[in-house]
């Protein structure tokens, strides 16, 4: 029995994320999507849409307790054991050469296996050395990592190797909503149905990607376009060169997506916030405006106090001066002297 996927094409809304999607299929080099929004928003119905736009049309899910061998490969105990020999049992990344590798709630992943994926993706080989094996193979995959960022967060090293980045909006207007109800039963009842009346569309969508892929080493990656993108990188504070180099190549995909010639500036505004939505560095936290202080006044001048309010202020045992009468300086008595 076949599988039948939902067609991109036919996604309601997400019209940024369909083209983030698009443009990584044009050129895995940008480094894979990174998709953040709630749960039961179609990511993996976007991933796998996407994967019928590539040629090979491979869709391979990492699962989120899977092992570094199980991912890499690993040496193959039937042919060491039964025929004493070395020989590699390939992995995910293996599998996923020419298509999707898809992993859900990336975040909650160890960060070394994080690391290991990205690693692949970006140069797009896996290179292993291990159990007396030594094996080399090709693994161009397009990366597509979903995360709720309410279950955890990706450290910024990490989060700064995915290439692109887009949130989903947790809340569709009603209207919208209706329409992706409408067409998900119209699926669910009959897919063959379904996916004859999108073939058309769905045709169109992967034959620009084709012809954009053709397109893309044709178009010059120009000191103009370069210039641009490193001052604006410069100006959003980001750490490093990878937003630079992502933001170019991004750049480029969409002008080979329009089917132009050259980089102009809606291709770099286009993908501006795709590639710099987490690389932004956060702006400082302001600081409340301090409240002008009222010049201090000097408090007035005591006035002396009269004997009754003294007495009442607590001062007792003090008497009021007098006024003396200033006469002639008098002598004291001399007493005469006895006989």
């Amino acid at each position: 029995m076949t599988d039948h996927h939902f067609p991109l094409a036919a996604v309601v809304g997400a019209d940024d994320l369909k083209l983030a999607l698009c443009l990584v299929a044009v050129d895995p080099a940008i480094g894979g999507v990174l998709i953040e929004g709630p749960r039961g928003m179609a990511k993996s119905t976007l991933a796998r849409g996407l994967a019928e736009l590539l040629p090979s049309g491979h869709f391979v899910t990492l699962p989120l307790g899977a092992s570094e061998e199980r991912i890499v490969g690993t040496l193959d105990l039937d042919a060491a054991l039964g025929e004493g020999r070395a020989q590699f049992c390939p992995g995910l990344l293996s599998k996923a050469d020419g298509g999707v590798l898809y992993v859900d709630e990336v975040n909650l992943l160890p960060d070394h296996l994080v690391d290991l994926l990205l690693d692949a993706a970006a140069s797009g080989v896996n290179h292993i050395e291990r159990d007396g094996i030594s094996h080399r193979h090709s693994a161009r995959f397009v990366l597509i990592g979903t995360m709720n960022g309410e279950e955890g967060e990706l450290r910024p090293q990490l989060l700064d190797r995915f290439g692109l980045n887009l949130a989903l909006d947790g809340q569709p207007q009603p209207a919208q909503r209706a329409e992706i109800m409408r067409r998900r039963l119209a699926f669910d009842s009959d897919p063959q149905a379904f996916l004859h009346s999108w073939a058309d569309a769905q045709n169109e969508l992967r034959s620009r990607c084709l012809s954009a892929r053709e397109r893309l080493a044709a178009i010059p990656l120009d000191d103009a376009a370069l210039e641009a993108i490193a001052q604006r990188c410069f100006a959003a504070g980001v750490d490093g060169l990878r937003a630079d180099l992502v933001w170019l190549r991004a750049a480029r995909a969409h002008a080979a997506w329009r089917g132009a010639a050259q980089i102009e500036e809606i291709d770099i505004d286009t993908v501006a916030d795709f590639v710099l939505r987490h690389r932004r560095r956060p702006a400082p936290p302001a600081q409340a405006p301090q409240q002008q202080q009222p010049p201090q006044q000097q408090p007035p001048a005591p006035i002396p106090a009269t004997s009754e309010q003294a007495q009442s202020d607590g001062q007792w045992g003090e008497l009021p001066a007098q006024p003396q009468a200033m006469g002639e300086r008098r002598e004291p008595p001399r007493w005469a002297k006895k006989p």
